[in-house]
């Protein structure tokens, strides 16, 4: 099981009113899945995604990733999990603007502190991501900065990016929400495909066409889980 959560529950304080973005979650996640988050805004789906990507902490409920407890480390750890065991993937890309490709790739590789990839030299991390950027069909560009790339392509730095660090997850957030419909259904062609190879992705989506991609497709409501699909096995 990758992912276990028991009860997770985030609450808000605003003015005199309590906000429960998450209201006792419980969700399991194994390892290979492909899985959809949805819901109107509001819902709760991107409190969810914060919690289960370590960059929030619940207000209660438990968190295990990978087996290990993780809803009440501290902020250092919970930045070395990140680094380690998860791969980020935005709706704007985030790259450096007068970065190249591979140099965009390799960023995440300067701040593992532990692990295999840790210490790697200058080298050795380009080549790293060279390989990152060729699994995503980008080997004959990675010396273009990010005006020279389309948004298809940038976004495919973006997951190589997510990629280099050997993550156990890939947590995309509206992954094609800037990107035109052809490209879409490139984009998530990979996905699809690196989940053919064992990779686990959440891809959190307003777009019923582009969860249709997830082998599962979970519905938020009110901070509560009210529907888990199976789209395919």
């Amino acid at each position: 099981m990758l992912i276990h959560t028991e009860n997770l529950s985030k609450i808000y304080g605003v003015g005199d009113q309590i906000v429960h973005a998450l209201d006792s979650v419980s969700i399991d996640i194994d390892s290979g899945d492909f899985v959809a988050i949805v819901g109107a805004s509001g819902s709760g789906k991107s409190t969810f995604m914060n919690m289960i990507g370590c960059l929030d902490q619940p207000s209660s409920g438990r968190y295990f990733l990978a087996g290990e407890d993780v809803a009440s480390l501290d902020p250092d750890s919970l930045a070395d999990i990140r680094n380690r065991r998860i791969g980020f993937v935005f709706q704007q890309f985030n790259l450096l603007n007068r970065t190249s490709a591979i140099e965009n790739t390799a960023l995440p590789l300067l701040y593992a502190r532990s692990g295999p990839l840790a210490g790697l030299s200058k080298e050795e991390r380009l080549d790293h991501a060279k390989k990152r950027l060729e699994q995503v069909g980008l080997g004959d560009r990675l010396d273009n900065m990010p005006n020279q790339l389309s948004g298809g392509q940038q976004q495919r730095v973006a997951i190589a990016r997510a990629l280099v660090n050997d993550p156990d997850l890939i947590l995309a957030d509206e992954p094609t929400g800037a990107l035109d419909s052809k490209t879409t259904a490139e984009v998530m062609g990979l996905f699809t495909e690196l989940n053919n190879q064992g990779m686990t992705v959440i891809v959190v989506t307003h777009e019923p066409d582009v969860a249709a991609y997830a082998k599962r497709t979970v519905t938020f409501k009110d901070g509560k889980v009210i529907s888990i699909k199976i789209n395919h096995a």
